[in-house]
């Protein structure tokens, strides 16, 4: 890809022109106008020499793709950063290579006040169980060390850091020798990143959206919260993403609101939303998420953490004061509660502004049918991960141990929720699952249950203009003139149509069907590689040596 060397400036004009641009307003487009950060033209190329010699900047797209830039709706921005800057254990593949990552990082990290690792699955080390604390202490040497889960919804400790925290052997989620969840679990979390310097956190936040950039990922979600980060750490994220080229970002505060007043603090901390993570469960792999019948390898059901009558409180007063709300709910009891409680909200404050409201809930895996219609009649945008079903789904993964085969294959139905007229936004809860925008679509084009199955184009909808629905814009996420000009260019390999049927594949790449292509997502295809990000006409992002 070459371009002409005309100085940066944020209301140039741009046109770009010898590539595939990805756009509804013309399936066979090879050009595109860009110009006071909107797209002002797309077309062929021989309409684009009547462009070339009025703009300010031509770029030369030597055969490359151009599609919006993806929207990522479910992001931890800090820790993400954190993850990427410090201790990860998500490749560790069992618990003596844990804890030997572990003493290597300890002993590289004397300044650190606080140890911060990432990522460990028990569910795949052939231990099947985390490090107690008697190792994780040893392999500490007396140092203060928080490592959470890869759900981030339990924790191991060392001793030194429980011993920052007053009172937690008599907190909820506290086990002497089990990983802390619920209240234990928060108050450590929030011991452990009160050590983390303004410095440190602000170069985490870079390093994340920096990432994402070099990802084609435009726009973020951060879903922030009490139980999850500070309200200093979410205002700095918002300061810092507005006042440097990046990545938008949009900011969920997970706080219950009451009244008016409630809903003003949300605002004055700069939230689109008190919604993202506002816990109503936890998470499969800690076995805390809220299900009707019992673990199939624990005699729990998980834990509760609101009430219908709390839910419907929360989506009633956020209606009523024109926010968005939204729940954190993956288990079947979370979700059957979550439709009661907006359900209960809609008889209050009318079904209309209920729906108009685009209330969202986080996760949203152990659908049923009933709980799909619900979806749909309330008009609520399921944020999804496909990627979890890539990491803990099939006939052998963590779903299939917590929850038996049969209850298992019924997780994240994508297709049912499409057919039913479900709005999707597609995140990847990272660092909980890595950012991979490519990566997710594959995960829910190639779901390991075949009903589940979605086809490319209706993946990389929900990934790209998904996440601007979902913050209430039905302007953006896609190439057409007045859209704001957030897009990527991808290096890859001839376009095609990908569907799950795959007689419907074969047809669809017909020229004659008129269906713009998109990368080849199968299992195995190398995916496409990020050549440039730009978001509101401005470049955040150039690949090397490009």
């Amino acid at each position: 890809m070459t371009e002409s060397t005309a100085p940066q400036s944020e209301h140039r004009t741009v046109l770009l022109r010898g590539g595939d641009v990805h756009s509804p307003a013309d399936p066979f487009a090879t050009a595109m106008v860009v110009e006071r950060g909107h797209v002002a033209w797309v077309g062929s190329e021989g309409a684009a020499d009547a462009f070339a010699g009025g703009v300010d900047e031509v770029i030369d797209l030597d055969g490359a793709l151009v599609t919006p830039a993806f929207t990522d709706a479910h992001v931890h921005t800090t820790s993400t950063g954190l993850a990427l800057t410090g201790l990860d254990l998500s490749g560790a593949r069992s618990l003596d290579e844990a804890l030997a990552l572990v003493r290597t990082y300890v002993a590289a990290h004397p300044a650190e006040r606080v140890v911060l690792g990432h990522g460990w699955d028990a569910t795949r080390w052939p231990q099947g169980r985390p490090p107690s604390r008697a190792e994780l202490d040893a392999a500490a040497g007396g140092r203060a060390v928080y490592l959470p889960r890869i759900d981030v919804h339990s924790a191991v400790a060392s001793t030194a850091l429980l011993d920052l925290v007053p009172a937690i052997a008599s907190m909820a989620g506290y086990h002497p020798e089990a990983p802390l969840t619920a209240a234990a679990h928060h108050a450590v979390r929030a011991a452990a990143h009160g050590a983390v310097s303004p410095l440190q956190r602000a170069a985490a936040q870079r390093a994340a959206l920096d990432r994402a950039a070099s990802l084609g990922i435009g726009t973020v979600h951060e879903c922030g919260g009490p139980d999850i980060s500070d309200e200093e750490d979410f205002t700095a994220l918002l300061k810092l993403a507005a006042g440097q080229p990046g990545p938008r970002v949009f900011g969920y505060w997970a706080e219950q609101v009451a009244d008016e007043k409630d809903a003003r603090r949300i605002r004055e901390l700069g939230a689109v939303g008190a919604a993202g993570d506002l816990f109503v469960d936890g998470s499969l792999g800690s076995h805390t998420a809220c299900l009707h019948e019992p673990y199939a390898d624990a005699p729990l059901t998980g834990t509760a953490h609101l009430d219908a009558a709390q839910i419907a409180a929360h989506v009633a007063a956020c209606t009523e004061a024109g926010l968005q709300a939204g729940f954190h709910a993956i288990g079947d009891a979370a979700l059957s509660a979550v439709v009661e409680g907006v359900r209960a909200a809609a008889e209050k404050v009318g079904l209309s502004r209920v729906r108009a409201a685009r209330h969202r809930i986080e996760h949203a895996e152990m659908l049923t049918p009933e709980t799909v219609a619900a979806f749909a009649e309330l008009g609520l945008t399921a944020s999804v991960q496909p990627a979890f079903d890539a990491a803990w789904g099939g006939e052998e993964g963590m779903y299939a141990q917590r929850l038996g085969a049969g209850r298992a294959r019924t997780l994240n139905p994508y297709a049912a929720l499409l057919r039913a007229g479900v709005p999707l936004a597609f995140g990847s809860d990272s660092p909980v699952t890595p950012l991979d925008p490519w990566g997710t679509v594959r995960a829910a084009a190639f779901h390991r249950t075949l009903e589940h199955r979605i086809s490319v184009r209706a993946g990389f909808t929900a990934h790209t203009r998904g996440g601007w629905r979902a913050v209430g814009r039905d302007d953006a996420g896609t190439l057409v003139p007045g859209a704001p000009a957030d897009y990527a260019v991808w290096r890859t390999e001839d376009l095609v149509v990908q569907a799950p049927d795959d007689r419907v594949a074969r047809w669809s790449t017909d020229p004659r069907s008129g269906t713009p292509g998109l990368p080849d997502l199968s299992p195995g295809a190398a995916l496409p590689v990020c050549l440039r990000t730009v978001v509101f006409g401005q470049t955040v992002y150039v690949r090397p040596n490009e």
